[in-house]
């Protein structure tokens, strides 16, 4: 335990966003950037590894749990696992500015990021920077390693998602130092298969107040925790509602100081937006890659699919999006790991990127045809995701308000 605190207390000292300067390909994975090549090889293993197993995995269960037990085997054996996460703690040590083109490759699948390790990195960031040292000890080595699985709860079913102040899920302080979390949340990602679940709770004050909202991580298998309902989004698993009915929780579990769950909150959404704009754009790329290949393979009796000006309409609308889309993305990814304030990229890149991955597989499915209706091709399920990336993690008229209100401020 000892030598796993040195490890936690080393990887706690570093910047966290790596050293000043990455360039990515060009330089060394110990130094915290990326190897030649890298970026080929994630790609590959995405195409040929995870890509065939999405139908296994999606439909949940055992064989599911067991294809992705198999595909962080060969992440490891292939010297890809874990990339943006701490070398102290067993990761690859990749900075975020370096990692930020392997997460758009590893995003072209919704599985990606799991298969390689990469899903728990807003955990492990938030406990680094703001875990309990028994915390960091007990559960960062585990998350790193793939042992542990982490959700993140938030958003209860009677108040807005958008409006966290009226957050009514309590965390009571007892005498033992202990506390006591009562609540319901939904739409927690991954929630029936989380060992922690890092869960906002009012701590002082009623609902509606500025202050008084903490954060906690709680053991899944605590008394009292309890997985209400699956919660399909557009049909598809993976958002759950939960309940905490008493859940006594040590007092060294609490993140960050008592009421400041907010601030920690804000630093993990930032980053989080960020990295799933990122993601969006290589299921949006991955979309364009078949909408291009159907335009350019097709025939028909008036003439292949290519010749058709509606059609090449779609390649160059779908191509203007993501090239104007990914300079906004990799804009808010830098100034976060620069350490700058990034709200108005953020917003930007996240409703630039939704809307994206909405478009471009549209379009797709267009010139597919019937098939693009069908189980043959990913286009129903990235076209799911795209709808959904315009209401999760903030609406887009959330974010429109948000960025107008800063924009305008500066000319007040």
């Amino acid at each position: 335990m000892a030598q796993v605190a040195e490890l936690v207390e080393s990887a706690e000292s570093a910047e966290l966003t790596g050293p000043q300067g990455s360039q990515g390909p060009q330089g060394s994975r110990e130094s915290g950037r990326a190897d030649p090549g890298l970026g080929e090889r994630v790609d590959a293993f995405v195409r040929e590894h995870v890509m065939p197993r999405e139908a296994v995995l999606d439909a949940g269960g055992p064989e599911a749990g067991e294809a992705l037990r198999a595909l962080r085997d060969r992440a490891r054996g292939a010297g890809l696992w874990a990339l943006p996460l701490p070398a102290e703690l067993g990761g690859q040590g990749l900075d975020l500015a370096a990692y930020a083109r392997y997460a758009e490759v590893e995003g072209a699948s919704d599985h990606g990021p799991a298969a390689l390790g990469s899903a728990p990195l807003l955990d492990v960031r938030m406990l680094l920077r703001h875990g309990s040292a028994r915390v960091r000890a007990a559960y960062l080595p585990r998350l790193v390693a793939g042992e542990l699985r982490a959700c993140y709860a938030m958003t209860e079913p009677e108040s807005p998602g958008t409006d966290p102040f009226l957050t009514a899920t309590t965390a009571v302080r007892g005498a033992d130092g202990d506390w006591v979390v009562s609540g319901r949340k939904w739409f927690t990602s991954g929630a029936a298969g989380a060992d922690l679940v890092t869960v906002l709770a009012r701590t002082d004050g009623a609902p509606s107040d500025r202050h008084g909202l903490s954060l906690f991580v709680v053991p899944t298998r605590s008394p009292g925790f309890r997985v209400v309902r699956e919660l399909p989004v557009l049909g598809a698993s993976g958002q759950w509602e939960i309940a905490f009915d008493e859940v006594r929780v040590p007092g060294d579990h609490l993140v960050g100081e008592r009421g400041a769950g907010l601030s920690v909150a804000a630093e993990r959404l930032q980053l989080g937006r960020a990295l799933r704009s990122l993601r969006w754009l290589g299921q949006a790329q991955r979309a364009f890659d078949l909408l291009a290949r159907r335009a350019a393979t097709r025939g028909g009796a008036r003439g292949p699919l290519h010749s058709h000006q509606l059609v090449q309409r779609h390649v160059f609308e779908s191509l203007l999006a993501l090239r104007t889309t990914r300079p906004l993305v990799h804009e808010a990814v830098a100034r976060l790991a620069a350490g700058e304030d990034a709200h108005v990229e953020v917003g930007l890149a996240k409703v630039a990127a939704a809307r994206a991955l909405q478009q471009v597989v549209d379009a797709a499915i267009q010139v597919h045809g019937a098939a693009g209706l069908g189980p043959d091709t990913p286009l129903p399920a990235l076209l799911r995701t795209g709808r959904a990336a315009r209401i999760l993690d903030g609406p887009d008229e959330l974010h429109v308000t948000s960025v107008a209100r800063r924009v305008l401020d500066a000319y007040a």
